[in-house]
């Protein structure tokens, strides 16, 4: 299977998905996939692989593959601060279900992956589904691609259009710490809860009385997750 990621760069759907674990940093509000420990890994990690990323002002999502086989080994995703209402939520398919696979970058050349707009939110935060936009909810899912332990990326029509975390309390973490093993207190998922009812609109514009335009914060407090002179911020 062909997937379309940005206009006409595409990738080729593998049988390996990503084997890191997730991380949640809640902070920056940003979901990170890589092996990276310090700020002079995620340096090296940046120099070795191309694909998607932050430059200067620019904040796109990030999906990095290696240079040698061309393999995603590495991604990152923004949260949108735009949530969609109950019942747009309730609209998001349940099928089909996830296929667990990796990625194969068709050429070696970098590109840009657009942030999501839309923040679908289950029930309880159960699982977070960030979209390219609404009118993906007017048509079914082609594939649903699982390319790391609980983050998949919707398919339609042949393109990736958005991402989701599922179980997202249990990936919270800061900075390169890696989350806690253990489960997730039934309070931390409670805060959760209420740390996303504070950050995502419509509460936001009622509290700042403003719309929800504003650039997505990166670790540390810059312009996006990961840049080029920044980054996330050591433990």
């Amino acid at each position: 299977m062909r997937l379309t990621l940005d206009d006409d760069w595409t990738a080729t759907l593998t049988d390996d998905p990503l084997r890191s674990t997730p991380r949640f940093d809640f902070p920056s509000q940003c979901v990170r996939i890589a092996e990276y420990a310090d700020v002079t890994e995620w340096q090296r990690f940046l120099v070795e692989t191309f694909g998607s990323r932050e430059w200067l002002w620019d904040a796109p999502d990030e999906l990095r593959f290696d240079q040698a086989g061309r393999e995603l080994v590495g991604a990152g995703f923004r949260l949108p601060f735009e949530a969609a209402d109950a019942e747009d939520s309730a609209r998001l398919p349940a099928a089909p279900p996830v296929r667990p696979g990796g990625l194969r970058a068709d050429e070696a050349r970098d590109f840009r992956l657009e942030v999501t707009t839309e923040l679908c939110r289950a029930p309880g935060d159960t699982a977070l589904t960030c979209l390219r936009d609404l009118d993906v909810l007017d048509e079914p899912l082609q594939a649903r691609i699982g390319i790391a332990p609980d983050v998949a990326l919707p398919v339609q029509h042949g393109t990736a259009v958005g991402w989701s975390l599922t179980d997202p309390a249990r990936y919270l973490t800061t900075g390169f710490a890696a989350p806690d093993p253990a489960p997730p207190a039934s309070a931390t998922r409670h805060l959760l809860t209420e740390c996303l009812d504070l950050i995502t609109t419509p509460l936001l514009d009622e509290v700042l009385g403003q719309g929800s335009g504003r650039p997505g914060p990166a670790p540390g407090g810059g312009a996006g997750p990961a840049g080029p002179a920044r980054g996330p911020p050591p433990d």
